[in-house]
């Protein structure tokens, strides 16, 4: 099967973020200059390097996040584990602009200690983030889209103990949640390892 983006695929579905998958959920935590609060969940989200260490979410529309960063600057990001999958559904609803998800979805909120910003306490990791760049992405031909690019850099990691393994970041007791195609989500259970091999020949 071979289609353009211009003409369509045919089929039940768009199968383009199918194929991107998956995709790690950022949940969002911003605050407003007058006090609002507010999270929600981006599927369009990736650490996109390590030093600095900068993350990036892209928003469908100007939403409150991003409205917010702009405000403040700063943001946070609650990991989603298998046992917060429920709630930050609930959070992904299009609540009236000053709505608190926190406190709708039933989460707790907890303060960042370097950004003014809350995350999920009950996350199993959060970071906190200061804005570096936020951009209204183009087309290819230079129009500009209603889709809304923002750069974080971490500056600080809360962490859960608990999932830890030998000081490392167990991932079958995190199970992170992804974003999959259509609405299809998935929990990491399996892990393996493989090593990159050396040059020219690992043997």
């Amino acid at each position: 099967m071979f289609y353009e983006i211009g003409n369509g695929h045919g089929l039940p579905h768009n199968p383009l973020k199918a194929i991107i998958a998956p995709r790690p959920i950022g949940w969002i935590g911003t605050r407003s200059r007058n006090g609002c609060v507010n999270l929600a969940p981006y599927s369009f989200f990736n650490m996109i390097a390590d030093t600095p260490p900068l993350v990036m979410f892209s928003s469908s529309g100007k939403k409150d996040s991003v409205s917010f960063i702009e405000e403040t600057g700063v943001f946070t990001v609650s990991a989603v584990g298998d046992r917060l999958k429920q709630q930050m559904n609930i959070s992904s609803i299009d609540a009236p602009r000053g709505t608190s998800e926190f406190e709708y979805s039933g989460l707790a909120t907890a303060p960042g200690q370097l950004v003014e910003a809350p995350f999920v306490k009950e996350a199993y990791a959060a970071l906190e983030c200061e804005a570096v760049e936020i951009k209204q992405l183009r087309d290819r031909s230079g129009n500009l889209s209603e889709n809304y690019m923002v750069i974080g850099e971490v500056v600080a990691v809360h962490l859960d103990e608990n999932v830890l393994t030998n000081g490392l970041v167990d991932i079958k007791k995190a199970r992170p949640v992804s974003r999959l195609g259509y609405m299809d989500y998935a929990t990491t259970e399996e892990v393996y390892q493989m090593f990159r091999p050396k040059w020219p020949k690992d043997l």
